[in-house]
């Protein structure tokens, strides 16, 4: 039996698990964007000498979003446990990134906020990947642009992934 263009070699017909061709062709899809959104992030990281990993930058970014939360928020934010949220604190806190206060309505917990140096470093790490973002999506047309957004936020809609507002990750001038 022939493989058409998009069929992938090592793949039974019908696809992995069972899926359509045309769901795998989505999660192959998915699966490269996501590379590309990542190589993006570590890019930008790079470019902007900030000294973080990823997942520090996600928990900045996090903060910068919800504002001052609890640990337990941050983490299930993160969908990480406690502890490991608590890690992240400790080595961003430590290049003065964030800071904790003593939660008034409860003494015994910690209230977790971004400092201004950390909101000057989240936000110039945005305004970098969103330009660098910008250049990526200058080179499609206006109707792969539309189609681009339509899909994309219905993934985000599937994931029961909140939109942010247009623009709301943006520094302000």
């Amino acid at each position: 039996m022939g493989q058409d263009a998009h069929s992938h070699p090592d793949r039974p017909e019908g696809g992995r698990d069972g899926l359509s061709h045309d769901t795998e062709e989505v999660i192959d899809a998915v699966m490269t964007a996501s590379r590309l959104f990542v190589a993006l992030s570590a890019r930008t990281l790079a470019d902007t000498d900030a000294p973080l990993t990823l997942p520090q930058l996600r928990t900045l970014v996090v903060l910068k979003n919800q504002g001052p939360v609890k640990l337990a928020v941050l983490a299930s934010a993160l969908a990480v446990n406690p502890s490991t949220a608590m890690r992240t604190i400790d080595k961003v806190e430590a290049l003065g990134l964030v800071d904790r206060q003593t939660n008034p309505d409860n003494r015994r917990e910690v209230i977790l906020r971004l400092t201004a140096k950390g909101h000057e470093l989240v936000d110039e790490v945005l305004a970098h990947r969103h330009r660098e973002i910008a250049k990526i999506v200058a080179r499609l047309s206006p109707d792969q642009r539309s189609e681009l957004v339509r899909a994309l936020r219905a993934l985000i809609t599937a994931a029961d992934e909140p939109a942010l507002e247009p623009y709301a990750d943006l520094p302000t001038p």
